[in-house]
């Protein structure tokens, strides 16, 4: 609720101010996330792009934007893909040293229990200790899950679904979403015996798992493969948006090559079974890092197909896709929007490239919600969206947060995690005295 002495009600303009044109491309998370990785262990970018086989950044945009094959990356076999992948894990975490700035680069040795972090010695393993055994179980799980994910790209996760047996109101996280899915244990073993379960294991440089290991890697793995889908319903029930009165149409900002790469045309159809007799929902994929694939078609200028899920996508700035395409009826206005991990109380410029579409969301009033990964991050983003006067109508821990943990890249030994862990909902301008004291516009 706005304090008082905040001033006079006024009015919201018919379109967003718009913002020097300098600040419209700012940089993406994936660049702030390579300069971070240096900051940690320096080098550690080039050694990744060394390993894929990649020259520059640009090499890794352009792979992130579906312009690369597997063979570009020098891989040749399964073994090669896992061992490169592991590779770029290899420093050690005490004294942040590459393979190559040791005496013998294969000197570094991975922790036994974690199977995650490595060391260059005993001396730096002892060091490292007092904080590592902080983190080490979770740490396992990391690893873990990192590689049985690769069952993600290859179709075996998740497994199949089926229409909820209780309202979405009475699913109040995920062990009540996986009590609806019936014979849940013979999904998750036909997982584990699955053919490619058994090739990442024959490749994978190491031990299988236990069982019960496996089987809990698996659901962790289906709930985040899952997390954004609910998390786009657990927005519709906050905001009363009922999808059996009408098609919908949904937009997620931001979006960036973690929400497209390798989707297919299916992978929110858990939409649907949310809420069984559903009228249709468009789902459109706006950013400037969206990557090319069965998605990258265009946005419905009218209602979607009859109670299925459409996902299509728009690469290019928000605001930019909202004169271009909405404003000239070639995409419809959305019933909802939101971000997944947007990221804007990063960097400065990060904020800049985010202020005009923060902007149009407050002005044109339309229901919004953010996901952040962590409690600090959710009061960062809050302070934002309070300075720019925003409604913030709630904030909560997500139910449908993902529960696969995820480590910091480049410094291991911190608290892992999770996606979408917090939402913020949005709703136009922030309340003024005026206002909640019953004044108008005219006053």
């Amino acid at each position: 609720m706005a304090q008082r002495g905040q001033g006079a009600a006024r009015k919201a303009p018919k379109k967003p101010a718009k913002e020097p044109a300098a600040a419209a491309r700012a940089p993406d998370m994936d660049s702030l996330g390579f300069q971070a990785m240096d900051s940690n262990v320096p080098g550690l970018s080039h050694v990744i792009l060394q390993k894929l086989n990649m020259k520059s950044y640009e090499d890794y945009k352009s792979a992130m934007d579906g312009r690369k094959r597997g063979s570009d990356f020098g891989i040749r076999t399964y073994f090669d893909m896992f061992q490169k992948m592991e590779d770029t894990f290899k420093f050690c975490a005490e004294c942040k040293k590459l393979p190559d700035a040791l005496p013998d680069p294969k000197s570094l040795r991975r922790c036994k229990r974690c199977q995650n972090v490595y060391y260059c010695g005993v001396a730096c393993q002892r060091a490292n200790w007092p904080l590592h055994k902080k983190f080490c179980k979770k740490l396992k799980l990391v690893a873990l899950d990192r590689l049985v994910e690769w069952l993600v790209f290859t179709g075996d996760i998740p497994f199949p679904t089926e229409a909820w047996t209780k309202p979405a109101g009475e699913v109040a996280g995920w062990e009540d979403w996986f009590a609806m899915q019936g014979q849940l244990e013979e999904k998750l073993g036909a997982v584990l015996a699955g053919r490619y379960m058994s090739l990442l294991w024959a490749n994978a440089g190491k031990p299988r798992p236990e069982e019960g290991e496996l089987r809990e890697s698996v659901r962790r793995l289906v709930t985040d493969f899952h997390s954004r889908p609910l998390t786009i319903g657990l927005g519709l029930r906050l905001f009363g948006i009922d999808p059996l009165a009408k098609p919908l149409t949904i937009h997620v900002v931001g979006a960036s090559h973690v929400e497209t790469l390798n989707t297919r045309v299916t992978d929110y159809d858990e939409l649907a079974r949310m809420f069984p007799g559903q009228r249709g929902m468009e789902v459109v994929m706006v950013g400037v890092d969206v990557v090319d694939g069965p998605i990258m078609r265009p946005p419905l200028a009218t209602p979607g197909p009859q109670g299925r899920i459409y996902l299509s996508s728009f690469k290019g700035l928000y605001h930019d896709f909202w004169e271009g395409q909405v404003e000239t009826k070639l995409a419809a206005r959305p019933d909802l929007v939101v971000g997944f991990h947007p990221g804007f109380h990063a960097c400065p410029d990060l904020m800049a490239g985010w202020l005009p579409t923060l902007l149009l969301l407050r002005d044109y009033r339309l229901p919004t919600l953010f996901t952040v990964y962590s409690e600090q991050e959710l009061k960062a983003s809050l302070q934002i969206l309070v300075e720019l006067e925003t409604h913030i109508t709630g904030y909560a821990a997500n139910p449908f947060a993902s529960l696969r943990p995820e480590q910091v890249y480049s410094s291991p030994n911190k608290a892992p995690v999770y996606c979408s862990s917090y939402y913020i909902t949005l709703l136009g301008p922030a309340a003024s005295v005026g206002e909640l004291e019953g004044g108008s516009d005219e006053d």
